[in-house]
């Protein structure tokens, strides 16, 4: 993170410059400051210390370095100079210091072994690398030796010990058959870390001849393979045999069986042992047991937790082993092998050691001259490692003297240095375990400012984000860096600047406003240098309408939309991902500009979905997750256990949900042996149920299925359950919806609803059928049907109630004593009419019915209700005959009375009564007559106004269709109406009857009427007809009122009126002008001009207008 301060810091801190050291650890100046600036040499690349060679081939000691001047490379070999010059055999790369031995042209690699090490030099000092221990790599050949074949008990104990060649470096041990095949490893037989093979027992299957130790020399890429070795088993069996075969029958024989043994430790051997290991290397334990059965192996740390995340076993737990051990890692660590014999174990006491590591390592300096500044070099290690100081190469204290430098244990402390003072200082630190090495630098150098940042450089932020500016820089001394707005600015100072160290300027929170040219100046003692950059701001990226959470069901189709607002200057790509990786490839998909369409969903299409939109400023995205529901798929394994003669459990395992909870599940059951193929319904039950106690019917074969339905629907039924016969039996229930209704006047038809085949519970289902007369001592008249529903009982007397009842019956017996229900025979028609048939008029449209019950008997039926047939027979007050239309109403039950609406005013009609059965109706009573009183009549046919005059109007109508009575006159009302439609003064008149027509006189010319016609009977007035008619206008009249405006005389008096009230005005401004006062009012009464005193009276010209205010202002 860069160190915060502000542009008026003082001068530059070594901090700076351990920020802009010339090192090859380190951020690098800009490359073409690197050309020009001297640099002491740095060492970048150099062999390991611990360097194995392959000898057969050259051998390449690698060490470059990079300074300016470019440095120049020398070695030493085991502590003196090595002149390559010297050594045909030996090269050094141009440019470089990395050496080259040939050996595939002759050259030994045993005559290069030694210790070398590589100087870079120019004339800012020297950089020394590492020694380098270079050794070739040996794989030398098995010893010979003579192998006794291993002959061992059955149960006991056998190691197996490899041996191999001491090599460089050590070779990698594994065992293998004569087809170079593996042995097989395990608990009882395992390879321990020094190669040698482990049988904690041994057993019949380990005899062999050929257990071979293979050692595998990386370095050289060659295998070495030692003799096979021949391991032979006894078994018990077989040796009592060989005994027996070579003893007398007195003799006593026979080896022991074998026999179980506690554990005993193979390696390490007694009960404490020592270890050191280096910190940051890998600790290896290793307890490997004998014993039988075959031992356990558990290993614990005493006092302490075994390290997590750092721990692991190998080797069947046999092998203990924790990566990057530290000094915490120390201690007892305890292995125990146990097996039901009892248990041994070993303490192994660990200790770690450290070879030196860095706390500190020096860091190169640069600095100007005059500058303080220090080389510090801390290191730890177990032991504590030593510190010594090196100047170009040579031990410190035999090092030309510098009055700047003062070494004080691991610290150089520099004062007031000058540029001779340039040098590279080695740091080593070093205890029994090894050691570091490090260079680095002091480079005094004295440079004036420079600016790195390219010129003219366009910076672009987004609106609200912080505004980075560079101004990369360099100096020596350090220089001070200035900040400029704009051309003539003012120096940037404030809390909405952070000046950075490196020179950048940050702005928090760009405005719109801090757009512009921003000037960086950098001076020292030595010059000055300045740089403009350029800064825009942008419109933020945002998405306006995001994507939303969708579910949708499998196969439909699916939208999310993404739309964005974004600066005018940015181009913005917009990609989509699914599940934070790209979308499949596929057709299905489908972006557009501002969505993403997804067709035929499938539910590997669920997930989370994310709109990405990318500037080159900035990044913005929003997410949303679609859910993709279906109906769920069927159940499956159902099965049937708990089975009894009436019930039985069905259980099943639901199928998948696809995503919406399984609301419930339903049970079908098919009959196979009634209705094979035939699924019906038989439970349901709610969706967190999996079993169900069903119910069953007798005679039966039973199979089950079950159906998951979820919101979005039901699933496709499982596979069906097994089959499940139940036992027959009795009937449980008797036919259902009994009935008895005659078709016939003769006869009782009894019909039944059959009972379902599940539900006969047995074979050979038939119907008792029984039936007497109520209320007559008769005994049941019984008889058995089969395969039908319907019984007809012959001759039986008209409608007469029976008793009726159906029983159920199988092969197994009867069904429980079915209830009784009432039927009756066959009705007849009706015999008797209704009588004291009476009317009672209630107005001129309404009347009431009267009439006397037909007795019940008389009815031979149900009885019905009653039928009122009427009809109009002529209207009074038209004698003309018309076509008779009879109207029918019923009324329902056993009612005596009903309403006529509906009826004609003033008009004669007849009626009469009927009764009716289920067969039909009875005989008519006698005819009765009635006749309706008048009414309203209804308007006038038509209303017509003709001729039209100055004052008068003539009306002709037509007489109600419908008079309903005695007309006796016409009301006729007409108001004016006014251009806006207001109405005037009502006027009435009565006329007689008889009259067709009417003319209206003395009314206003050019005056629009409204009129209202009606006709009226002593009841009353029935509903009117209207009608609006205009008089017309006096010719000579309205051409005197058009004409008035041309008249020479009006024209003239316009023209004097305007001239008079000119002059008025003229002599007001005068006198107001002189101060004085006009009394205009005075003056025009006292000479009113006569010419103007008729536009006051107005007696005449404006009479027309006049009589037109009175008639709109008059109430109406």
């Amino acid at each position: 993170m860069m160190k915060k301060k502000s542009i008026s810091a003082s001068k530059a801190s070594l901090v700076f410059f351990l920020c802009q050291m010339i090192s090859a650890l380190d951020v690098p100046l800009d490359s073409k400051l690197l050309e020009e600036l001297s640099q002491p040499p740095t060492i970048t690349q150099q062999s390991p210390k611990d360097y194995i060679v392959d000898p057969r081939e050259n051998i390449v000691i690698q060490c470059e370095a990079k300074g300016k001047p470019p440095p120049s490379f020398s070695w030493t070999r085991n502590g003196t100079h090595f002149d390559i010059d010297k050594d045909e055999q030996v090269t050094m790369k141009p440019n470089s210091g990395t050496l080259v031995i040939n050996i595939m042209n002759g050259g030994k690699a045993e005559a290069y072994e030694g210790v070398y090490q590589c100087t870079a030099r120019n004339e800012r000092g020297a950089a020394i690398s590492n020694n380098i221990v270079i050794r070739p790599s040996r794989s030398p050949l098995w010893t010979k030796e003579k192998l006794e074949p291993n002959q061992v008990r059955e149960g006991d104990s056998l190691v197996l010990h490899c041996r191999p060649p001491v090599g460089l470096p050590p070779p990698i041990i594994f065992w293998m058959d004569n087809a170079f095949q593996r042995l097989p490893q395990s608990e009882r037989v395992s390879q321990g870390l020094n190669g040698d093979l482990y049988f904690s027992n041994v057993q019949p299957e380990d005899t062999r001849e050929d257990y071979i130790c293979y050692a595998r020399f990386n370095h050289t890429q060659t295998i070495q393979q030692k003799q096979p070795i021949s391991v032979k088993v006894f078994s018990m069996d077989s040796l009592n045999d060989t005994i027996a075969a070579n003893l007398s029958d007195t003799d006593i024989y026979g080896a022991k069986p074998v026999t179980e043994r506690p554990p005993i430790l193979l390696t390490p051997t007694g009960t404490t042992s020592n270890k050191v290991e280096l910190r940051g290397n890998v600790l290896l334990l290793e307890c490997i047991a004998a014993g039988l059965p075959t031992p356990v192996i558990r290993w614990i740390k005493e006092g302490g937790e075994l390290p997590a995340n750092r721990t692991f076993f190998e080797n069947f737990k046999k092998t203990l082993k924790i990566i990057d051990v530290s000094e915490a890692d120390s201690g007892n660590y305890k292995c125990i092998a146990r097996n039901i014999l009892g248990s041994t174990h070993h303490v192994i006491s660990v200790t770690v050691k450290a070879a030196p590591y860095w706390i500190t390592a020096p860091r190169n300096l640069v600095l100007s001259p005059g500058e303080d500044g220090t080389l510090i070099c801390r290191a730890n290690g177990n032991p504590k490692p030593s510190i010594s100081w090196l100047a170009n190469g040579v031990p410190i204290a035999i090092a030309p003297e510098d009055p700047s430098r003062k070494v004080d244990g691991d610290t150089i402390i520099f004062s007031a240095v000058q540029e001779r003072s340039s040098a590279v200082y080695q740091c080593n630190a070093s205890n029994e375990y090894g050691y570091l090495l490090a260079n680095a630098f002091v480079n005094v150098l004295a440079e004036p400012p420079r600016i790195l940042t390219p010129a003219n450089k366009l910076y672009q932020v987004i609106l609200d984000s912080p505004a980075l500016i560079d101004c990369a820089y360099f100096g020596s001394p350090k220089p001070e860096i200035e900040w400029f707005k704009g051309v003539k600015g003012s120096i940037l100072r404030g809390n909405e600047y952070v000046f950075h160290d490196n020179g950048t300027l940050e702005i928090p929170a760009a405005q719109k406003d801090s757009t512009g040219t921003y000037t960086c100046v950098a001076r020292n003692e030595l010059g000055k240098i300045q740089n403009e950059v350029q800064l825009e701001v942008k419109d933020p990226t945002m998405i306006i309408k995001q994507p939303e959470y969708k579910v949708i069901q499998r196969y439909g189709h699916v939208s999310f939309e993404c739309i964005i607002k974004h600066d005018s200057t940015l181009i913005p790509t917009v990609i989509w991902l699914k599940d934070n990786d790209e979308l499949p490839d596929d057709e299905r998909f489908l972006v557009g500009k501002d969505n993403l369409t997804i067709m035929n969903v499938t539910d590997k299409d669920d997930g989370t979905y994310t709109c990405i939109v990318n500037t080159t400023l900035d990044s913005v995205s929003a997410s949303a997750v679609l859910t993709v529901v279906a109906r769920p798929n069927p159940p499956f394994d159902l099965e049937l256990t708990g089975q009894l003669e009436r019930s039985i459990e069905l259980s099943w395992i639901p199928g998948d949900e696809n995503n919406s909870p399984i609301t419930s599940f339903v049970i079908e059951y098919e009959d196979g042996l009634h209705e094979p193929g035939v699924w019906h319904y038989q439970t349901e039950v709610p969706g967190s149920q999996t079993t169900v106690q069903l119910k069953l019917s007798p005679y039966v074969n039973y199979s089950f299925r079950v159906i998951a339905v979820n919101e979005i629907g039901r699933s496709q039924p499982s596979e069906p359950s097994e089959q499940y016969l139940t036992k027959s039996a009795n009937p449980d229930e008797n036919p259902s919806n009994v009935q008895g209704i005659g078709s016939e006047p003769d006869n009782l038809v009894i019909t039944w609803e059959s009972l379902k085949g599940f539900q006969s519970n047995g074979p050979g289902l038939q119907y008792k059928v029984s039936w007497r007369q109520k209320d007559v001592d008769d005994e049941w008249t019984s008889v058995v049907v089969a395969n039908v529903s319907k019984y007809i009982v012959s001759g039986t007397p008209t409608f007469v109630p029976y008793e009726i009842k159906v029983q159920a019956l199988n092969d197994l017996g009867y069904a429980p004593e079915p209830s009784e229900v009432i039927g009756h025979s066959g009705e007849d028609l009706p015999m008797v009419a209704p009588g004291n048939v009476q009317v009672h008029v209630i107005n001129s449209t309404l009347a009431k019915v009267h009439w006397d019950p037909v007795p019940l008997k008389s009815v031979r039926g149900h009885l019905q209700g009653y039928k009122v047939y009427y009809w109009k027979v002529q209207s009074l007050s038209r004698r003309s005959k018309r076509h008779i239309e009879k109207k029918i109403l019923t009324f329902r039950g056993n009612k005596t009375f009903g309403m006529l609406p509906g009826l004609e005013p003033y008009s004669s009609y007849k009626l009469n009564v009927r009764v009716v059965n289920g067969k039909g109706e009875g005989p008519a009573s006698p005819d009765k007559v009635f006749k309706t009183p008048e009414g309203v009549p209804s308007s006038p046919s038509f209303l017509k106004i003709t001729n039209p005059t100055l004052d008068s109007l003539t009306l002709e109508w037509g007489s109600p269709t419908h008079p309903n009575g005695v007309l006796i006159s016409y009301i006729l009302k007409f108001q004016p109406i006014n251009n806006t439609h207001e109405l005037g003064p009502l006027v009435e008149i009565r006329i007689p009857a008889n009259e067709s027509s009417l003319i209206l006189k003395n009314l206003n010319y050019s005056t629009r009427y409204k009129f209202y016609f009606n006709a009226q009977t002593s009841v009353g007035s029935g509903s009117q007809i209207t009608e609006e008619a205009v008089t017309i206008m006096d010719e000579a009249m309205a051409s005197r009122q058009v004409d008035i405006a041309t008249q020479g005389w009006f024209i003239g008096l316009m023209c004097a009126v305007a001239l008079l009230i000119l002059i008025l005005l003229i002599v007001c401004f005068i006198r107001r002008n002189k101060g004085g006062k006009y009394p205009v009012k005075e003056k025009e009464d006292a000479h009113a001009d006569p010419e103007i005193q008729p536009m006051k009276e107005d007696d005449g010209t404006f009479g027309e207008y006049r009589l037109f205010s009175f008639v709109s202002s008059a109430p109406f």
